[in-house]
């Protein structure tokens, strides 16, 4: 069976913290994979705010995930702080990939959890149609 693997790009234009929750952790001890979708989906809506969006106003556009990739590297345990970095590439008329790169410190030294993808596609929702990406919205996002 073939794994994912997601080739991250060199340069990340955002970065948050998010704190692991103790609802974050399942019956092993750890984070599950749920919580690393969960924290992925935080990100990018902390990325998306940090340019004036949300998912369902991308200047005029909705936006819905097409698919979604990720490589888990190492654990998260309740109380660690996630580094998640955010990028957008490969921008067609009507999407575009957002890649995370989820890291814990560790002794110092920063440990890669996961490395992500999500494909965005652009929405209307009222019209259930898929739309061209705001020429603003790409602007900020290039």
């Amino acid at each position: 069976m073939s794994r994912i693997k997601i080739d991250l790009p060199d340069h990340f234009v955002f970065t948050t913290s998010i704190a692991v929750r103790i609802t974050d952790i399942n019956y092993g001890g750890h984070a599950g994979n749920d919580t690393i979708l969960s924290l992925i989906h935080e990100a990018r809506i902390q990325f998306l705010k940090s340019h004036g969006y949300t998912e369902t106003d991308f200047a005029g556009a909705g936006m819905i995930m097409a698919d979604v990739g990720i490589e888990f590297k190492s654990e998260l345990f309740y109380g660690d702080i996630v580094m998640a970095s955010v990028t957008v590439a490969n921008l067609s008329k009507v999407s575009f990939d957002v890649f995370y790169k989820l890291e814990k410190e560790i002794s110092g030294k920063k440990t890669l959890v996961a490395a992500a993808k999500t494909g965005m596609v652009c929405y209307d929702y009222k019209n259930k149609k898929i739309v061209a990406i705001p020429e603003e919205a790409r602007k900020k996002l290039q």
